[in-house]
């Protein structure tokens, strides 16, 4: 059965633009942007909060994800579209690890498709300009 564009809709908005506490774009935007801050400015509390809202995030997409290749099923959607820069940086900030190899693989399926693999290629020239811890 193919999913429909609703369902596609519905699983993007709770995965990834959902309740602020169990999406993944915003905590992983507020953790790269406290690491932009100068010594002094810098939230450990914040940033504490915000890795615990992706490990959430993480856990939901885990079981999302299981049993299936793609976020709506066998088939490659928008869903996996919207996924694939999100779970790029939320991986740099915080990675998957083994609590979440179900992710994990998702994520090695998405670095594989021709699209996401060129644009990932052709945007290492400026990988140095993303914060590190």
């Amino acid at each position: 059965m193919k999913p429909s564009a609703q369902h596609a809709t519905f699983v993007i908005e709770r995965t990834f633009r959902a309740p602020p506490k169990l999406h993944v774009n915003q905590p992983m935007q507020s953790i790269v942007g406290d690491r932009l801050r100068p010594a002094g400015s810098k939230d450990p509390y914040g940033v504490e909060q915000n890795k615990a809202r992706l490990h959430t995030a993480y856990g939901m997409i885990e079981q999302d994800i299981a049993g299936q290749t793609w976020a709506m099923g066998e088939d490659f959607t928008v869903a996996d579209c919207a996924a694939a820069p999100a779970l790029f940086y939320a991986n740099l900030v915080m990675p998957f690890g083994d609590a979440h190899k179900n992710v994990a693989a998702y994520f090695d399926r998405l670095m594989q498709r021709p699209s996401f693999a060129r644009a990932v290629t052709e945007a290492k020239p400026y990988f140095h300009l993303f914060p590190k811890e």
